[in-house]
């Protein structure tokens, strides 16, 4: 019996020409990459529950469960699209597979934005979980900007040199925040869990419906990252099974997690305490109000009395410890992930000529595409800026992220359902199975959906969010702008390269 990831007669294999010294080993099991999905998707929450507190108040539960339900539809997609085209680009590749090689580029263009706006609110809210160490971190907007901006440019000459993060590091940092995550759940489930008082604090600090509608905007973000599998697909072995096999299990976890988390962060604190005073660092916060909690209900015996006393000092002392210095490792790993997905990104939307070749171009001593780089860095940088002044700028962040990721998520449903329209009878190894059937043709009902609510969630945050409208749409018309003058100076088509796409050939 043939493996499920072997060529069968009339596949559409993709080789990508690239010169033997920029091809990428191909080292990566379902390990290495549920852990680097996981701690790029599963840093979110660090920040993302104080973010959607901001807006939905009392609703947060609720608004991160429907935000949940679509994020599904996101996995599901990017497994039946990465199991197709195991290559990097994610989105990118399904849209210029799917329609053309316009749609392609905004497709990764928005990622591009999507990865920018995940280095700058990933690196700022880092000083704030840091300042368990020295308070200013947290409380000083001048301060903890200047550090967050110090971090982008370490990072910056860092990948600039050659220096990455591993799968083994990954790998150990992912396992030691789930650990610390079920740890906060268990915890917070077995002794502070109070259904009066969760339902207390979502019906007395109910947001109005406008803000409850944004609120599922905005909560997009702490789904964002589904897309990281993808641009690791050509260093994974046999992709087109584990990739989709890794996917699914980063959303099992991711939702088990981020709902215990909600449902904990309700239970010791109160919206409000959420959406202000720890809105910057919301998991430290369930850290540092934890034991407080527990500590009000001592056991009646003596003896246990003093073992529970014991145990109280143990976590006021080093759950907010561990959470200070793990929160700091995993953002800034998930703000490395966002310099790594821009280089491999951009690399290949140069390589299929829809950027120019500048964002290719490779360091002559370190082998690294340092224009991509230190460009995207600098973008990164210019959005923290006004941070130096105010934290008013962390929801903008938020919008903006989602921003991008929302119209990310869009195409990449609509590339799918293409791909079924055109293509389908083509190879599978991962083909969703809950479909309707139009005019003979199979069409996954997750993606329909995933479709219809990711584009109306982006309509309702260009709409209710003027900084995300017009920051948002600025960069997509400065993506198009570079994309056309490219395109027509080097004579190349606007829609594709002519009638066969580089690189695709029949097997068999």
């Amino acid at each position: 019996m043939k493996h499920i990831w072997e060529r069968k007669p009339g596949d559409r294999v993709i080789h990508l020409h690239r010169p033997q010294r920029y091809r990428l080993r191909r080292v990566l099991g379902v390990p290495g990459l549920w852990a680097t999905a996981y701690g790029n998707v599963g840093s979110s929450i660090y920040y993302a529950l104080g973010i959607v507190a901001l807006v939905s108040l009392g609703a947060t539960p609720v608004v991160l469960g429907v935000a949940g339900i679509i994020f599904v539809f996101n996995a599901l997609t990017y497994a039946e699209g990465v199991s197709m085209l195991p290559e990097a680009g994610g989105s990118s590749s399904f849209a210029r597979h799917g329609f053309n090689e316009l749609v392609g580029f905004i497709a990764g263009w928005a990622l591009i934005f999507s990865y920018v706006v995940t280095i700058a609110i990933s690196s700022f809210t880092i000083p704030s979980y840091l300042g368990y160490f020295w308070e200013p971190l947290k409380h000083s907007p001048l301060i903890g900007t200047a550090v967050s901006i110090g971090i982008v440019v370490f990072l910056m000459m860092l990948n600039v040199l050659g220096v990455k993060e591993t799968a083994v590091l990954n790998l150990t940092m992912a396992i030691i925040d789930l650990g610390t995550q079920v740890l906060l759940i268990i915890l917070g489930l077995a002794f502070l869990f109070d259904p009066h008082l969760l339902s207390q604090n979502v019906t007395l600090y109910w947001p109005e419906t406008h803000n409850f509608i944004f609120g599922i905007a905005v909560a997009s973000i702490a789904y964002t990252g589904v897309e990281t599998i993808s641009q690791l697909a050509e260093e994974t072995r046999h992709p087109e099974v584990r990739a989709p096999r890794a996917l699914v299990w980063m959303m099992f976890t991711v939702l088990v997690i981020f709902a215990g988390i909600s449902v904990v962060a309700f239970s010791v604190m109160t919206p409000q305490q959420l959406a202000t005073e720890w809105a910057t660092d919301p998991v430290a916060g369930i850290a540092y109000y934890l034991p407080q909690r527990l500590a009000l209900n001592p056991p009646s015996d003596p003896a246990l009395n003093i073992l529970f006393t014991w145990f109280i000092d143990g976590l006021q002392h080093f759950l907010p410890l561990l959470v200070a210095v793990l929160a700091g490792t995993i953002l800034l790993i998930a703000t490395n992930a966002g310099l790594l997905g821009i280089s491999r990104l951009s690399f290949s939307l140069s390589e299929h000529r829809e950027l120019p070749s500048v964002f290719k171009r490779v360091h002559s001593r370190f082998k690294t595409p340092y224009v991509a780089i230190l460009v995207f860095s600098g973008i990164a940088i210019l959005l923290q800026l006004p941070g130096l002044f105010s934290f008013d700028i962390f929801t903008v962040l938020g919008g903006l992220y989602a921003f991008g990721s929302l119209a990310t998520f869009a195409l990449a449903h609509a590339s799918i359902l293409s791909l079924r329209w055109r293509q389908p009878n083509r190879h599978r190894p991962f083909k969703l199975t809950w479909n309707i059937r139009i005019k003979g043709t199979e069409l996954p009902v997750t993606a329909i959906l995933g479709l219809i609510s990711t584009f109306s969630i982006w309509v309702v945050l260009i709409i209710y969010q003027p900084y995300s409208r017009w920051l948002g749409f600025g960069w997509m018309a400065l993506g198009v702008g570079i994309y056309f003058i490219y395109r027509r100076h080097a004579h190349l088509p606007i829609l594709r390269m002519g009638k066969k796409l580089k690189g695709i050939t029949k097997a068999g």
